[in-house]
C-alpha cells in the first residue's frame, strides 16, 4: 500500500487561498489514480477532487468547481489542492486517498489507502 501523508492546512478568511501537498511513498506512484476527500463535524466525509493516473482526467465535487485545482507531481511523488475564494462551508478535515487504476473515482469505498488529514478552517 501507499503511505500518504498531508501537510498545508490551516486556518483562513473567507475569500482567501491555500494549498494543500500529500506526499506518498513507494515507487508506482504515477499508476495510481488520487483523490481529495474532506469530512466537517457531524457530517459523512465527501468526496473533492481526484485526478488520474498521468493526470489526464480530473474530477470536482460541484461545490469546488471553479475554486478548487487539484494537480500531481510524478517526479516528487506528491498531489496537491490548490484551494481558492474558500468559504466558512469549506471548513473540514481534508483526507487524500489512493487508488489503483486509471478511474479518477468519486465513491470513497474505492480508494484503499488514506492520510491521516489536515484540518482547514475557513472563518467568515
Amino acid at each position: 500500500q501507499v503511505q500518504l501523508v498531508e501537510s498545508g492546512g490551516g486556518l483562513v478568511q473567507a475569500g482567501g487561498s491555500l494549498g494543500l501537498s500529500c506526499a506518498a511513498s513507494g515507487r508506482t506512484f504515477s499508476s495510481y489514480t488520487m483523490g481529495w476527500f474532506r469530512q466537517a463535524p457531524g457530517k459523512e466525509r465527501e468526496f473533492v477532487s481526484a485526478i488520474s493516473w498521468y493526470g489526464g482526467i480530473k474530477n470536482y465535487a460541484d461545490s469546488v468547481k471553479g475554486r478548487f485545482t487539484i494537480s500531481r507531481d510524478d517526479a516528487k511523488n506528491t498531489v496537491y489542492l490548490q484551494m481558492n475564494s474558500l468559504k466558512p462551508e469549506d471548513t473540514a478535515v481534508y483526507y487524500c486517498a489512493s487508488r489503483a487504476g486509471s478511474s479518477p473515482d468519486m465513491d470513497a469505498k474505492s480508494y484503499n489507502s488514506w492520510g491521516q488529514g489536515t484540518q482547514v478552517t475557513v472563518s467568515s
